[in-house]
């Protein structure tokens, strides 16, 4: 019996890191039905001098509110991801109840540069537990394959109300948020996600709720991922869990752990975290450390000054009046406090690398803050503040904060044991883009630098990331596994550009890469989404997609 479709003509990366071979794939109910020579179907698709390969499985995304209005994920689905994972960092939207649910929106527009108008439009609201989430979710559909964690800091609003935000939970307490967790894990959810990050700060300039939690309350969450047997640990480290301890940790959990991020960043650092890794490794820890082959560069407006909120006197501007953002800013002995304060922060301003990227006075555009405040004789906040002051705040500037030592971020990406992650897909809408990272590694990483084969890169992308999470039938290209795949020109595939939109509920804007090069097909459950370099999303609110199930 003739397949659906027959991919004809290519070269077969199955994702497990065996050598590429000649094959044609056929799709028959949207599962492989047959890999081998001369196949028939009902419909082709040329894949001549193109590889075959499993669609990228995307572990670090914060899609989950934007599957409600935008369920095609976009771009994700341009640059060959058919599966995704939300949730990370703790922030997911449930468990919520009603009377949270300002509240989670105001912590995400903080933390990840998301719009509360958006949020208030675009989410239904019509759940409240984690299953219920999941559920409505199916009822609407999504075009890619979707799964998300259960997050730390709606478990503590949900159990604790806004005390939360204020303190460290009860025996009772905890006891309440295992149950949560393991009533979302039997449901299906992606495993635990939690931050303890100093540079998460949430509503009102206050910490997260995550970060209020002492060490008993998060080893208590993780041994409930562990006594269900399902799903992963996500953690941000910070002093309540140490990079140390997570290896210790998983130990005790027996489920896989993976952590945010080995990043290279200036002066070094990542040589320390490297070495805990490959020792925790050599004593049986299953952790996987998140890798990134983008420079990690953040664009903001004084407006939201999303880097600098580490620091005090800017945490405190948090969910203040424009009007007292803009006093704070022309008073010079607020900014001698605040530029103190910054050269203390976790991560830390680099004047000499922070450029300005739009402004109304074209001589700006370009130049380097520091360079450009030692012409003025000022400190570069005085300079940074200046001239967003004579805009109206509308200045827009970026600064690379981690990742852009090339040499090092090629080690990184082949350190044993290291995952892609930290892509952040439908976060920081406004101030980065950096869904493309499986184009990005494909074309700059491998094909350029040629820094590993591509039979290993396709495998970071898609076998990897599924077998961490125990996904069902996904990521490698065997008879009988969902027919989630992507066709791709190794020769020209890329990221394409960037550019800034405003597509979003409530007239929010974004940056998107919407235009990769040399993607030719994209296939979700044997559904083509991308045909010929053409997307062929149409209506997207058809359910081609499924809630990625965990063995």
């Amino acid at each position: 019996m003739a397949a659906d479709i027959v991919i004809r003509g290519g070269e077969v990366i199955d994702g497990t890191g065996a050598p590429r071979r000649r094959a044609d794939v056929a799709i028959t109910d949207g599962r492989i039905s047959e890999i081998g020579e001369s196949l028939s179907g009902a419909r082709t698709l040329d894949a001549a001098g193109q590889i075959v390969a499993p669609g990228f499985v995307d572990i670090h995304t914060h899609y989950d509110a934007q599957v409600f209005w935008d369920p095609a994920l976009t771009p994700s689905c341009f640059h060959g991801v058919t599966t995704v994972i939300a949730g990370n960092c703790g922030f997911s939207i449930a468990p919520t109840r009603p009377e949270h649910r300002e509240v989670i929106a105001k912590t995400l527009e903080n933390v990840e540069d998301m719009n509360v108008a958006t949020l208030t439009a675009g989410i239904p609201w019509d759940f409240e537990t984690f299953p219920e989430y999941l559920d409505s979710i199916r009822r609407r559909g999504s075009m890619l394959n979707y799964n998300a964690y259960v997050g730390h800091t709606a478990l503590r609003l949900f159990v604790m109300g806004d005390e939360a935000y204020e303190r460290a939970a009860t025996e009772q307490e905890i006891q309440g948020m295992c149950e949560s967790l393991e009533d979302g894990l039997r449901a299906g959810a992606a495993g635990f996600a939690t931050s303890l990050a100093p540079t998460h700060v949430g509503m009102n300039g206050k910490p997260i709720p995550s970060r209020w939690s002492k060490r008993e309350e998060l080893e208590a969450l993780c041994a409930t991922v562990g006594r269900v047997g399902k799903g992963v640990v996500a953690f941000t480290p910070g002093d309540e869990m140490p990079v140390e301890r997570i290896y210790e940790l998983q130990l005790e959990v027996g489920r896989p752990f993976t952590w945010t991020a080995l990043l290279s960043f200036p002066g070094g650092g990542h040589a320390a975290s490297a070495k805990i890794h490959a020792e925790g490794v050599a004593r049986g820890a299953n952790v996987w450390p998140q890798v990134t082959p983008r420079p990690l560069v953040i664009q903001f407006v004084m407006s939201e000054p999303f880097l600098f909120a580490g620091a005090q006197l800017f945490a405190d501007l948090i969910g203040k009046s424009r009007e007292e953002r803009i006093s704070s800013y022309a008073d010079s002995e607020w900014r001698k406090k605040a530029l103190a304060q910054l050269d203390s922060i976790a991560i830390k301003p680099r004047w000499d690398a922070m450029t300005i990227d739009e402004s109304n006075n074209p001589d700006l555009i370009g130049r380097k803050l520091g360079e450009l405040a030692r012409e003025r004789g000022e400190s570069p906040l005085d300079t940074l503040c200046a001239i967003s002051l004579e805009e109206d705040l509308t200045v827009r500037v970026s600064q690379p904060v981690a990742n852009d030592d090339e040499e090092v971020v090629g080690q990184l990406l082949n350190i044993e044991g290291a995952v892609l992650g930290l892509s952040d897909a439908g976060a920081h809408v406004g101030q980065l883009c950096d869904a493309p990272q499986a184009t990005d590694l494909l074309g700059n990483w491998v094909r350029e630098r040629e820094i590993m084969s591509l039979e290993r890169a396709v495998q970071k992308l898609s076998g990897e990331p599924a077998s961490i999470f125990d996904l069902e039938d996904r990521g490698i290209l065997t008879q009988g596994n969902h027919a989630d795949v992507v066709v791709f020109d190794p020769n020209t595939v890329a990221p394409g550009p960037v550019r800034r939109v405003r597509d979003f509920p409530a007239d929010g804007e974004r940056l998107t890469a919407d235009a990769p090069v040399g993607m030719t097909h994209v296939l979700v459950n044997g559904t083509p989404i991308r045909e010929d370099g053409v997307s062929k999303l149409g209506d997207a609110t058809a359910a081609v997609g499924n809630i990625a199930a965990l063995r």
